[in-house]
Order: C-alpha cells, then sequence, then structure tokens
C-alpha cells in the first residue's frame, strides 16, 4: 500500500488516533509491536490557531515512529488550511483530517462526522488543505450520519477529486457511535468501486488475527486500522501479523510479561509527561492490562489511586510476583 512515496507494504496494520491514548508513550509501544502507521491524537484547528498548550504538545514526534500523521479536526475552512499548515512544519508523514469523530460536542458544530451532512463543506475543506500543502493529505471518516444517510460512496468519490492520497472508514454511522457491529460491506463497496484508485483502509471491530484476515480477504481493503482494540494491548499488531503470516494466534502474554510492558509504558509516559499528568493518564491503561485477573480488586485500587511513581513501580513488580500462578 502506498500513500504518496510512502510505502507501507503489503496488508498493513494502521494505529487509529484516540485521544487521551494516542500519546507519544502508547505509540512507542505500538511501534515497538509493528504497528506500521500511527496518528497522533485529533488536535483542534482552532486550539493550534490559538497556541493552546495541549494543542501543541500533540504535534511532537519522533523520528522513530514514522511513517506517522498529524490528525487535525475544525468545521471552518479558513481555520483548518491554517492548522493544516502549523500541522506540516512539525514534519509529519501525511496529514489527517478528522471527520469522523461521533463525540456529540465535536459532530453537533459541524466537525468530525458532523461533516457527513455538508459534503460539500466537507469537499471544500479537502480541496484548500491539499492545495496549502505539500504532505499528502489523508481523511478518517464513517459511513454517515445515521442509518437513512450513508453517503459514503459518493463521500469518497468527492473526496478522492479533492486531491486526498487515502480513506480510512470506520463501519459505523455517528449515530451508532460506538455501539453494535461494524458494517464492512460499504468498506468493500468504495474499495471496489471501479472509480477508486486511492488505498482504502478499514476501521472497526479488528481485535484478533482472524478478524483481520476475514476483512483482508472479503473486503479487499489495502490496509487496516485499529483503535479501541489496542487500548491494553499494544501488541496486537504482532499477534495479527503473525496470523497472518502463519496461520496460527500468538498465546496470549503472561502476567510478567504484562507487568514488563505497563512498567515501560509507564517509564515512557514519565518521560514526556509532568506529574501528576503523567500518572492520571497512565489509569486507564494499568485498567486494561490487568484486566481479568482474579482477586485483583484491592490491588487494582491500589495501582489507580497511588500518586508517586516509585510506589507504583513497586505495586507493578508486586503484582508480577503476586499473580505469577495466575499463567
Amino acid at each position: 500500500m502506498q500513500i504518496g512515496n510512502i510505502n507501507l507494504g503489503e496488508k498493513p496494520l494502521l494505529l487509529a488516533p484516540m485521544e487521551d491514548v494516542t500519546d507519544p508513550s502508547f505509540r512507542f509501544l505500538c511501534k515497538h509491536y509493528g504497528a506500521d502507521m500511527m496518528f497522533t491524537e485529533f488536535i483542534s484547528a482552532d486550539g493550534l490557531l490559538h497556541e493552546g498548550r495541549k494543542s501543541l504538545e500533540k504535534l511532537k514526534i519522533g523520528d522513530y515512529e514514522r511513517p506517522i500523521g498529524i490528525q487535525i479536526y475544525g468545521h471552518l475552512k479558513e481555520s483548518m488550511i491554517e492548522a493544516a499548515k502549523i500541522a506540516e512544519a512539525a514534519n509529519p508523514d501525511t496529514i489527517d483530517i478528522n471527520f469522523g469523530c461521533p463525540v456529540k460536542k465535536i459532530a453537533n458544530r459541524g466537525a468530525g462526522s458532523g461533516m457527513m451532512r455538508n459534503p460539500t463543506l466537507m469537499t471544500e475543506i479537502t480541496a484548500g488543505i491539499v492545495k496549502a500543502v505539500s504532505k499528502p493529505v489523508t481523511v478518517k471518516t464513517r459511513l454517515g450520519w445515521d442509518h437513512d444517510s450513508k453517503n459514503i460512496v459518493d463521500i469518497a468519490l468527492m473526496l478522492q477529486d479533492a486531491g486526498i492520497q487515502a480513506l480510512t472508514i470506520h463501519g459505523r454511522t455517528r449515530t451508532q457511535m460506538y455501539k453494535g457491529q461494524a458494517d464492512w460491506t460499504l468498506i468493500g463497496e468504495v474499495k471496489n468501486h471501479p472509480a477508486i484508485h486511492i488505498p482504502i483502509i478499514g476501521n472497526g471491530d479488528i481485535h484478533d488475527g482472524p478478524s483481520a484476515k476475514a476483512a483482508f480477504d472479503t473486503y479487499e481493503v489495502d490496509g487496516i486500522m485499529i483503535g479501541r482494540a489496542t487500548v491494553g494491548r499494544p501488541q496486537i499488531f504482532s499477534e495479527i501479523k503473525h496470523y497472518l503470516q502463519y496461520g496460527t494466534e500468538l498465546p496470549p502474554l503472561s502476567v510478567a510479561e504484562t507487568v514488563d510492558l505497563a512498567t515501560l509504558h509507564f517509564a515512557k509516559s514519565l518521560e514526556h509527561k509532568s506529574l501528576p499528568r503523567a500518572i492520571f493518564e497512565m489509569r486507564r491503561h494499568f485498567c486494561t492490562y490487568f484486566k481479568g485477573i482474579p482477586d485483583f480488586k484491592e490491588t487494582r485500587i491500589k495501582l489507580v489511586t497511588s500518586t508517586e511513581p516509585t510506589e507504583i513501580f513497586e505495586i507493578l513488580q508486586y503484582i508480577k510476583v503476586r499473580y505469577a500462578s495466575v499463567d
């Protein structure tokens, strides 16, 4: 699969942009486990134009992360174009436009998946960004606003004409949010449309090797983007690649291996963020890393309430010893 001059090889796996998840520490792990391309958390165009601290922080990327895209969102054409220029100055490999976020406060003002209700403006924004930057421009979107307005085929053709070089489609409408099962039928229809020549990347409900293989085989997408299934499980990239190559599933990580992974993640978080933010933003990850361990409630409470890095590292090592017999 090729995006501009970026060669991602056959059947690449991409890390989806997720707010408060795909920060530098988490991206480090996903790259380690074989993610072929990653994206930053999505960044508000207004935040960039007003030099918001959090928005500017999200522009920080490392060479080891490449290829990586910076994703922006907004609902005003000129603001989006200027934000794309700011993002390009951070030297990503691509500029990605978020036309898929279903969150109410974003979609209801016309940004994210709200743009699905205004294809003309969506196309104008996209064409303006393509013209304003030299990096390849990509888009992530959904099937449509609701069940009665699944306009992704028309949208895909319009965005391709506007100059994008790849399109990621999440197999749900905006009103579905993340509920129900992702519908890949329309993703496949876009991919196999005779007029479509850009790479089509499918997204939604890919959680293991068999589901990834089925998506590639059935819908013939060029790549797969994985989002929620990576949380607490960045090793999913290596698991899926192993399955695609050998047809067998890797054994799950042991408790000791999971502790080592969580410890590395926390250490990287401390490198990139100040206290107490580095601790607070790791808590959701700690909960997912150790989900399903029996008799873990008391330990989990200690892990997600501690405010001292040294104590957290000690708790992690305690988990490795105390729950070794769970494997």
